[in-house]
């Protein structure tokens, strides 16, 4: 792959790119696949990649250390930042996170962002020592530590951050981001001056199981905006997914997407779907799966797209190869960006 000069006078939010590790390989070569997919994002133009942490279950997510990964990644990249989407903070021990990021941060030379989550699946904590009930209150507890570390601060111990965060760079204070569906969640992240992680998709409400997604994110985002402090800037990132492949690619992807995405839609959209046709399986998942022209005529009328900075895009729920999922970076970086004016780099990494 040649990456051709892109021309970016867009003013619409930066283009990223998201995995979860899901291909059908053992652990090594999912993680050989991801590298060559940041790679590529990066050579592509892509202003960040983001990589999801799960615990246990390869069917869930293939990386339960994401910031050993990334620092793998920092050594094979140089100017895309490298993103968590997210650490599940109530099961970690905060001062380590804290020490393993400002490492990395310093081997990628300030490019780490850290997306942070309190953790969706309960089968999990009690292995980490904590419990699914108590997930809010610790997450609040580890957050309020990981604050104190990276403002260069002393613990209640008396114990300070080292390596010392670069004065010469954003604090990672202020590279926290929080993910949540809800507007109460928004308005802490926005409070606390930390970027907002929206879904790629979520269930709709139970009175209007018909709403778009970005009817049920739009009101998230204003409250979240309703709270940042004055003189922040916003920093709002909207996950989303999307397939972008060549026209005589698409009829094959269709065929292995409808059983994959239909052993998980309920879960996705929290109602039955087993009566909708794929296309409007595909529309009720918020997955965009198709040509870049048909990509484009979708993603156009997500309001959510026109009131973020960042988006990222992820092959999953589509059981996509690393071939593919290699066309659809290259794609979505060469004609899906362009037609809707997302940001991409002209910097190019040879």
């Amino acid at each position: 792959m040649t990456p051709q000069p892109t021309d970016t006078q867009a003013t619409g939010p930066k283009l990223g790119f998201f995995t979860r590790l899901l291909e059908d390989a053992p652990a090594a070569q999912r993680y050989r696949f991801a590298l060559e997919q940041i790679e590529t994002a990066e050579e592509f133009g892509f202003h960040s990649a983001w990589v999801a942490q799960h615990h246990f279950s390869a069917a869930e997510g293939g990386l339960p250390s994401p910031l050993v990964f990334l620092s793998h990644a920092a050594a094979r990249t140089s100017r895309i930042d490298l993103g968590t989407a997210i650490i599940t903070l109530p099961m970690e021990n905060a001062v380590r996170v804290a020490e393993d990021a400002a490492v990395l941060d310093e081997l990628s030379a300030g490019r780490l962002q850290i997306g942070l989550g309190s953790g969706g699946n309960p089968k999990s904590f009690p292995a980490f020592g904590t419990s699914f009930d108590d997930r809010r209150e610790v997450f609040a507890d580890n957050l309020a530590t990981l604050r104190t570390l990276f403002s260069g601060d002393r613990l209640p111990t008396d114990h300070s951050l080292y390596p010392v965060p670069d004065a010469e760079r954003p604090s990672l204070e202020r590279r926290l981001w929080q993910a949540t569906f809800s507007a109460g969640g928004a308005g802490a992240a926005g409070a606390a001056g930390d970027g907002l992680m929206l879904s790629r998709t979520q269930p709709r409400p139970q009175d209007n199981p018909a709403a778009r997604l970005d009817e049920v994110q739009l009101p998230v985002i204003d409250t979240y905006l309703s709270q940042l402090p004055d003189g922040v800037e916003p920093r709002i990132l909207a996950s989303r997914t999307a397939v972008v492949a060549d026209a005589e690619d698409l009829p094959r992807l269709r065929e292995i997407t409808e059983p994959a995405l239909r052993a998980e839609a309920d879960r996705l959209v929290g109602y039955d779907t087993s009566g909708l046709s794929l296309d409007e399986l595909l529309i009720a998942t918020d997955t965009y799966l198709g040509t870049p022209e048909q990509v484009i005529e979708r993603l156009h009328h997500d309001r959510v797209l026109d009131r973020v900075t960042d988006v990222s895009f992820q092959v999953h729920s589509v059981p996509a190869t690393n071939e593919t999922a290699l066309r659809s970076i290259e794609l979505l970086a060469t004609e899906v960006a362009p037609a809707l004016g997302f940001a991409v780099t002209t910097e190019r990494v040879h």
